[in-house]
């Protein structure tokens, strides 16, 4: 039986995982078949952990928030102030009022003024 020299895309697609793999150590960066497990590995950990990632820093601006409303005395707690911004229809999100309220206190303080309602 002849040998067959094998074609163009088997290297290709090795040389792609290959570049995904350009940072990686040891036999994860040499062994064709541990860089395609590794790299596998890394996209499923990637693609989990953009979704984690909205999750954490959404209950970081969270905490930021409640933390600002309770030390400035803006409001009792974070969940009447964004009921409040609710009803008045001030739309602000998550992020925007964390930003606000490490970088500049008083400015939560101002809408807090604006969005109060008394019952």
């Amino acid at each position: 039986m002849t040998r067959v020299p094998r074609g163009y895309m088997a290297r290709r697609r090795r040389t792609k995982m290959r570049s995904f793999a350009s940072n990686f150590r040891g036999a994860h960066l040499r062994l064709n078949r541990m860089i395609t497990q590794q790299v596998r590995r890394a996209f499923v950990s990637s693609h989990r952990d953009r979704g984690r990632q909205k999750r954490d820093f959404r209950r970081l601006w969270i905490t930021r928030i409640n933390a600002a409303t309770r030390i400035y005395k803006v409001f009792n707690s974070y969940s009447k102030l964004i009921h409040n911004l609710y009803k008045k229809e001030l739309i602000l999100n998550r992020k925007m009022l964390a930003q606000v309220a490490v970088s500049n206190p008083n400015n939560l303080y101002t809408i807090s003024n604006k969005i109060k309602i008394i019952n």
